[in-house]
């Protein structure tokens, strides 16, 4: 009898491999590969893994900056059946030694640049260390594709086994390795065809490191699709900005500092936007004076796409027609992350799991494909989050009468000041409307007397100076008076993660 196998994310580069062979799968600033020649590579890199002892399972780390090699290096995996350990390159020794261990690696992938620190791990396990840039490793990446063989691997994986290990934070003791099976990988990414509306001749950047599911989830967008993608090692906004304004791009993905940034980029004052499309943001809170700037000097379609990304893929999404009714006059809907996205179940919940009105805040809770297994070896810490099927990411909302969300900030940045909850996304919206404030961060800090008050930090447009007191008149005419901040700081820039969230345990030590 013949076993029905599922389709697996090993078998979409094969697949335009045939049928757009000859198009281009990756562009970068100096080379273009197509879907044939990743293909051929995938299939030698895998065969090379195999001869070295790697099967289905095994975990597979890489610590490197963006590149075609670094995609390979996973789809590789994806047809051994290996399990792909993406880790931020900005981890320090420690940092980087703690999470190989708890993967268990058995062969490291790395940049050169990170040689010195790659060849000072002690690692029980590690067999090999490859280097993609030069033969600084045990084996040059460059060396593994002209040995290996260009036939077919064919494992079988099913959707409820784990293709990818993805570490939540390189921080901690007990760092969290967010389990993503195959049928989460998938989702994740029909997601994103489906609500950015990629096509297969789109040409589309996303921003987010490949480390970051957002930046894995793009950019295999475009090998299921069969839709070319351009690969950078790294967000750089004079390259970018050239890119989005004479290189043809129709489609990125942004995070709403990097849009900030660009808009100060010669190339985008004075550049031409006709071909490009749409601008998806994410990965942390847009401003709607931000939104409405960008939207004004780009004149292309933009979405929102909020979601709890390594842990539960894509939530909301605010879409064009919601952008476009906003600047008809209905400009309250800038501030929405819209309504749930393709295949989630999405919920307003109190601490015991029910569901709390429309105008009342609650604990976004979702069911979908897109959620994770668990954390590695962390059952207690997957109970917190995942109960009852739902997953629990912590992310605060309110529904207004047509079904719209809007964040009301995270459980854990909730400040309690003599009893009163405050929400930090209120007040950072607030601030983001007086003249002269570019960015805002509120938290909350100890206080004697109230056990917390609020401090806002802020960065403030070239040349302005703080009005302490005129602010804080602006907010009183828009907030409790318990609301208002106490304390102001001003900075020249914020602590961020690599997908340009701000880092608010930061501000509070400050």
């Amino acid at each position: 009898m013949t076993v029905q196998q599922n389709s697996r994310i090993a078998d979409w580069i094969r697949i335009n491999a045939g049928t757009v062979p000859h198009r281009a799968c990756f562009v970068t600033d100096t080379a273009s590969y197509t879907f044939r020649e990743v293909n051929s590579r995938v299939n030698r890199i895998a065969c090379a893994l195999r001869r070295m002892g790697v099967g289905k399972g095994d975990r597979v780390a890489l610590f490197a900056t963006d590149s075609p090699q670094y995609v390979e290096t996973l789809l590789a995996c994806m047809k051994l059946g290996a399990v792909y350990v993406p880790l931020n390159f900005r981890l320090a020794q420690p940092e980087l030694e703690t999470l190989l261990r708890t993967a268990e690696a058995k062969v490291l992938f790395f940049s050169d640049r990170y040689t010195p620190m790659v060849r000072a791990l002690d690692v029980p396990g590690l067999k090999v260390v490859i280097g993609y840039d030069s033969a600084s490793g045990d084996e040059s990446y460059e060396d593994l594709v002209g040995e290996g063989d260009d036939v077919e691997i064919d494992t079988p994986v099913a959707d409820d086994e784990l293709v990818c290990l993805a570490f939540t934070s390189g921080t901690t003791a007990l760092p969290k390795g967010v389990m993503h099976s195959q049928r989460m990988a998938k989702h994740m990414v029909m997601q994103c065809i489906v609500e950015r509306r990629m096509t297969n001749l789109s040409f589309h950047y996303s921003a987010a490191p490949l480390f970051h599911v957002g930046g894995m989830l793009y950019t295999l967008a475009g090998v299921a699709r069969g839709h070319t993608s351009l690969v950078l090692p790294a967000f750089d906004a004079p390259t970018v900005a050239h890119w989005m304004a004479h290189g043809g791009l129709d489609g990125v993905f942004l995070v709403p500092t990097m849009i900030d940034t660009l808009l100060h980029e010669p190339a985008v004052i004075t550049g031409d936007f006709s071909r490009l499309g749409s601008i998806g943001y994410g990965a942390a809170p847009m401003s709607p004076s931000l939104l409405r700037r960008a939207m004004q000097r780009f004149s292309c379609d933009f979405m929102n796409m909020f979601g709890a990304g390594t842990e539960a893929g894509l939530q909301t999404v605010l879409t064009p027609e919601d952008h476009r009714r906003a600047l008809a006059g209905d400009e309250h809907l800038l501030g929405s992350i819209g309504k749930a996205g393709m295949g989630v179940v999405l919920r307003l919940c109190d601490d015991d799991l029910n569901d709390v009105p429309d105008g009342e805040v609650g604990e976004i809770v979702t069911r979908a494909d897109a959620v994770m297994s668990g954390y590695l070896n962390q059952p207690e810490e997957t109970a917190k989050v995942l109960v009852d099927g739902w997953f629990r990411g912590g992310d605060l909302a309110w529904r207004d009468k047509e079904g719209y969300l809007y964040l009301n900030g995270r459980k854990k940045d909730m400040i309690i000041r003599g009893g009163e909850n405050i929400y930090p996304v209120e007040i950072e919206d607030v601030l983001c409307r007086y003249p002269g404030v570019r960015e805002v961060a509120v938290v909350g800090v100890p206080d004697e007397h109230w056990g917390e008050v609020v401090r806002a930090h802020l960065i403030l447009e070239d040349g302005v100076r703080l009005d302490v007191e005129a602010v804080r008149a602006h907010c009183r005419a828009h907030l409790a008076g318990y609301k208002v901040p106490a304390r102001f700081r001003v900075e020249t820039d914020f602590p961020r993660n690599a997908s340009g969230k701000v880092l608010k345990r930061e501000l509070r030590a400050v």
